[in-house]
């Protein structure tokens, strides 16, 4: 199990990101248009530095939502190796068995 402190942290930035998300996409979007001038466009940029850093979606680590491993992780399953194996081999996920051959 991960630190508390850690998850948590995790869990601020994902909803931090929600909440920015459309004034991120906005201003990123002034900002690289090339159709406004290029003072209009390092004001976005300005304004685009000013927002919190832990709102950038790039800070968000993916973890295990069962145990908080931090790698290791499947994206589709949003679940750590170890965690999807656990539960694989005791057939708690729908259509995945143990491979033999």
């Amino acid at each position: 199990m991960a630190k508390k402190s850690a998850v948590e942290r995790n869990l601020k930035r994902e909803r931090m990101v929600k909440r920015h998300a459309a004034r991120r996409a906005a201003l990123k979007a002034q900002a690289t248009d090339p159709d406004l001038s290029a003072e209009e466009r390092f004001a976005a940029s300005l304004k685009l530095a000013e927002l919190p850093r832990n709102s950038s979606k790039v800070r968000v680590r993916l973890r295990c939502n069962l145990t908080g491993r931090p790698r290791g992780n499947y994206r589709k399953f949003k679940l750590s190796r170890v965690a999807l194996r656990d539960l694989a081999s005791t057939g708690q996920i729908p259509g995945m068995v143990k491979s033999s051959w």
